[in-house]
């Protein structure tokens, strides 16, 4: 049995045991999971992935005279003013609006290219952004309108916030129609032209501590190329999701809130993107520690891509319950091919499996440096919420 705090001690010792999860996986193969676990301290898990259920928290500083914002344009992206005066926040997948200066937005292509996700990635660079606002004027606050340019460095406060910022396991996306459609996936090519999925697999890290044994609230994070924390269970957290004998779900299951200081985080981990036909997004690098505290960690740590399924499901049937043309190995998705009723369909990652080792080898670096603690959860993630759906009375 291990604990963290020990761990900690052989961190500020230069003696602990980092691998990447890659690295773990093989070790546990060759040696057997009890070797592994008794030899290994840490393993670093990885990804980097677009995650659209994110924005960013800012305080842009008194004006003189004040203003309380009422309407706010960051690069002529919308950011909401419903905070305090000068709080706002800024959604990743909040596209542009014409005629709200910045970027040229009198080109159309130019606005639906353009949304928060690009102005935090430029905030995260260093890169000067154009602010237009509006205030409703009161005693305390009687200017009405604001037009400059901010920085993350003339700003007071700029904290990214991902109210799900990682999923356990997810779907892999086919069209089966006869046109190709515009997703969150990215272009899906009709009658099973192609397959798209958009977790990595055995590195992710969710997937390797499937009953969330080891990581928490409060948990110390990489994110973004910076320091950050599992703030709480994230949106959609479906931890009952159906799982396999190893404790991996089928499908979607538990995801992650996310938060961390932006002005600690690097451009090459914080990266606007847009789905044409869909929207604007953003990809983030994300790295979780987690501590072999014992044999049961080690074990699912142990995982394979051969041994973790995710559902097919078809995006041309325009419900929230769709098909699904069953369940397939991440080793499968892996190899470049699946079959579908016979069909042989080129797969793709939405996740970069390259970066999601830069990801977990850089975490790794820190820690063997001396330069990043585990911090032990203050609080558990919750096991038992079940999934709503939402439906419009009288349809």
């Amino acid at each position: 049995m291990r604990t963290i705090d020990g761990i900690n001690d052989k961190i500020r010792q230069g003696t602990v045991v980092v691998q990447t999860a890659e690295a773990f996986k093989a070790h546990a193969k060759e040696q057997g999971v009890a070797a592994a676990a008794q030899a290994v301290d840490v393993v670093v898990t990885g990804t980097f992935e677009p995650m659209e259920s994110s924005g960013a928290m800012l305080n842009l500083g008194h004006t003189d005279p004040p203003i309380k914002l009422l309407e706010c344009y960051l690069d002529g992206v919308p950011a909401y003013a419903g905070f305090g005066a000068v709080d706002v926040c800024l959604g990743a997948s909040q596209p542009a609006v014409a005629g709200r200066g910045g970027t040229d937005l009198g080109d159309p292509d130019v606005v639906r290219e353009h949304g928060g996700g690009h102005v935090i990635a430029d905030l995260v660079a260093g890169r000067s952004v154009p602010l237009q606002a509006t205030g409703h004027s009161t005693d305390c606050y009687p200017r009405t309108a604001l037009e400059t340019t901010i920085t993350r460095d003339s700003i007071n406060q700029f904290y990214l916030f991902s109210p799900r910022g990682l999923y356990q396991n997810f779907i892999v996306g086919v069209n089966g129609g006869d046109r190709t459609l515009s997703t969150y996936l990215g272009p899906l090519q009709p009658r099973l032209g192609n397959a798209v999925y958009a977790n990595p697999g055995a590195l992710s890290p969710l997937l390797n501590d499937p009953d969330l044994e080891a990581i928490g609230i409060g948990s110390r994070i990489f994110f973004g190329g910076g320091v950050g924390y599992v703030a709480w269970e994230g949106t959609q957290h479906f931890p009952l999701q159906r799982r396999l004998p190893n404790r991996t779900p089928i499908g979607p299951a538990a995801t992650l809130a996310l938060i961390g200081d932006a002005k600690q985080m690097r451009p090459e981990w914080v990266r606007g993107c847009y789905f044409k036909g869909y929207g604007p997004s953003l990809m983030l690098g994300v790295g979780v520690p987690i501590p072999i505290l014992n044999e049961r960690v080690a074990a699912y740590c142990a995982v394979q891509d051969a041994d973790i399924v995710a559902p097919v499901m078809d995006f041309s049937i325009p419900r929230r319950v769709r098909p699904t043309f069953g369940l397939v190995s991440y080793a499968q998705l892996k190899s470049g091919s699946i079959t579908i009723e016979g069909q042989s369909v080129r797969t793709a990652p939405l996740a970069s499996v390259y970066l999601a080792r830069q990801v977990a080898n850089e975490l790794k670096s820190w820690i063997e440096a001396g330069q990043f603690e585990l911090a032990a959860p203050v609080a558990a993630l919750p096991r038992d919420r079940a999934f709503l759906p939402q439906d419009a009375q009288g349809k």
